[in-house]
């Protein structure tokens, strides 16, 4: 069988490329669809595959990406006009449409024309609930792009129940149509003192911890509102790129009168961030929606108890090793990080629940799920 695979957010990264190591800066679909070619080539050696890729500077080997060989090629495909996978991936999918099997796009979209059987990854529909937190034009390209390409696929695969029920009920697809693939997460890796994490960003003693994209979605204002409440001398570090719609939440620590006591880190790389996870009193991601939440396994991966959201695909991802706030309740927010500030036994108990929890997801898993479905998609 022959598979073809849009490989475009493996290699353009939405964040640029880390000046340490010059890789991309991959978070969220675009790790997803990193991860997921990592370990297809890693448990599948008998078909073959086809990635399909925009005109890049570097080779996909040196971005990370499996080597070359017989039964994993790299086909790069000119951008000439308009959106690429829209447009120059669609004119090459119909050249190629007697040499696959299945196409394969594990991004919100699929190219205009797909002259075979294909499958489509959707991580979520937060565009549809909370349409005032994202550009207009992102916001058009989404809901229309998007409902092409969901209607036109033979699958969707998607990474929570949640996200499964909310794509099913907005879109209105058989149950059968939509398949859950749970996503993994990173391979642990060597982590530093907390001394370290002065030298490298300033942070002198005991800090709160929130990993992600600077957006609206991610409820920071509220998170940065409820800690400015705690009498504490711990730190909020507050890691992640800016996203849109971010200026309100670079002004918050100055609004509630923190601005000594909350640290924006923007360019911590893959690296690093274990270190900023293992040496933290706690995790936070009081998200209003998630598709899944994988800063929260990472965290707990490294020992660090974590504080989430009671809604949406979250507690599917946490289980029990998580203490729950309503993300629109400031008060609750402030009440639950205070009672993990002060609980010791508390910290210990999420801190071994979490060790428990991330043993149920992994990248190889994912990928496994994955192919099954595009093998039985591609024999319909």
């Amino acid at each position: 069988m022959t598979i073809g695979i849009n490989g475009y957010e493996a290699v353009v990264p939405r964040f640029g490329f880390d000046k340490e190591t010059g890789l991309p800066i991959r978070v969220g679909s675009s790790e997803y669809v990193f991860q997921l070619l990592l370990n297809l080539n890693k448990i599948d050696k008998t078909n073959v595959y086809r990635i399909y890729i925009p005109p890049i500077d570097s080779s996909p080997e040196k971005l990370g990406l499996p080597k070359e060989n017989k039964n994993w090629l790299y086909i790069k495909v000119s951008k000439k006009f308009g959106p690429w996978t829209l447009t120059d991936l669609s004119k090459k999918l119909s050249s190629d449409k007697k040499v696959l099997d299945v196409f394969f796009s594990p991004t919100h979209y699929l190219p205009l024309r797909v002259p075979m059987p294909c499958v489509i990854s959707i991580l979520d529909v937060s565009y549809l609930y909370f349409p005032e937190l994202f550009k207009k034009k992102d916001l058009y390209k989404l809901k229309l792009w998007g409902r092409y390409s969901i209607k036109r696929a033979d699958k969707v695969l998607t990474i929570s129940k949640s996200s499964k029920n909310d794509i099913i009920n907005e879109y209105k697809l058989k149950p059968e149509k939509v398949a859950v693939t749970y996503p993994g997460i990173r391979e642990i890796l060597k982590t530093s003192m907390k001394e370290d994490l002065v030298e490298k960003f300033g942070i002198k003693g005991d800090y709160i911890l929130f990993v992600g994209t600077l957006q609206p979605r991610k409820n920071i204002k509220r998170l940065i509102e409820a800690f400015s409440r705690l009498k504490t001398d711990l730190e909020l570090v507050i890691v992640g790129k800016k996203g849109w719609m971010y200026e309100e939440i670079l002004n918050a620590p100055k609004e509630y009168g923190i601005s000594d006591k909350v640290r924006f880190l923007d360019s911590v790389t893959n690296e690093d961030l274990p270190s900023l996870y293992k040496n933290a009193l706690c995790f936070i991601l009081p998200s209003l929606y998630e598709g899944f939440g994988l800063p929260i396994l990472e965290a707990m991966q490294y020992g660090c108890p974590v504080i989430t959201s009671s809604i949406s695909s979250l507690p599917e991802a946490a289980g029990e090793a998580a203490l729950y706030v309503n993300p629109e309740d400031v008060d609750d927010i402030a009440q639950k990080l205070e009672k993990m500030i002060n609980d010791s036994n508390l910290r210990e108990d999420l801190i071994k629940k979490g060790y428990e929890q991330v043993k149920k997801f992994s990248w190889e898993k994912t990928a496994k799920e994955t192919l099954n479905v595009l093998e039985e998609v591609a024999k319909k």
